[in-house]
């Protein structure tokens, strides 16, 4: 008896919660991922250009933000900027800390899979851009990019759906995504373990779909080139 009620009881606390997690991250997990994605693929861009540029300085600048932003935990980045900053006298809301946090550091990483990609074509499509007189620029935006483009999607995607799940650090500072929302009910009815599996439950829902969406443009786009 004792168990049949326990049972029901977690069930209802389950079916009570999963709508109030869904919420959270929907309002909170994946916009903060999206954001952060959008202007860590943005700045990843550019820091690649400007490690494969013959512009020393660049070069060098971009080479230490990567070294540190790759070089040190997510967790204490976000520290820094949350809790740190403050004592210089920069306070940052939870939301924009942890933009900007994700996007420094998505940023680092997805440079070098930018980079990566643009490296491995050939140097004969360089060549042959600067044969007919284009300029570095226009042979990186009408003949390199695009072949970068579809080697550097699948670790990309790989990247966003990490993402996703990354951002359960932002409820270390206090941003209410859905993991925070999971500790907050489970301090209500003292039931972690459940609520803890139910969050991860939602977590793995989002990178199946993610997963699945990946794949659709992964072949969509070999379809293009195959044209």
């Amino acid at each position: 008896m004792f168990a049949d009620e326990r049972a029901q009881r977690i069930i209802g606390i389950l079916t009570e919660s999963f709508f109030p997690l869904l919420k959270a991250g929907i309002a909170f997990t994946i916009p903060l991922t999206l954001i952060s994605f959008v202007l860590g693929l943005v700045l990843a861009f550019f820091v690649a250009l400007a490690r494969i540029s013959n512009i020393k300085p660049l070069v060098w600048i971009s080479g230490i933000y990567v070294w540190i932003f790759r070089g040190t935990p997510l967790l204490v980045q976000l520290f820094i900027l949350f809790y740190g900053l403050p004592s210089v006298g920069l306070t940052l809301d939870p939301f924009t800390a942890a933009v900007i946090g994700f996007t420094l550091n998505k940023g680092a990483y997805s440079s070098e899979i930018i980079r990566a990609a643009i490296l491995s074509i050939p140097k004969g499509q360089w060549e042959a851009a600067y044969s007919i007189n284009m300029t570095r620029s226009q042979a990186i935006r009408r003949i390199i990019l695009p072949q970068a483009v579809r080697v550097s999607l699948p670790p990309l995607g790989n990247s966003f759906i990490s993402l996703v799940k990354d951002t359960s650090l932002a409820a270390t500072i206090t941003v209410t995504e859905m993991f925070q929302k999971g500790q907050q009910i489970a301090s209500v009815y003292y039931e972690p373990l459940w609520l803890y599996i139910e969050v991860a439950v939602i977590y793995l829902l989002f990178s199946t779909v993610l997963t699945w969406l990946q794949s659709k443009l992964e072949r969509r786009y070999e379809r293009g080139i195959a044209k």
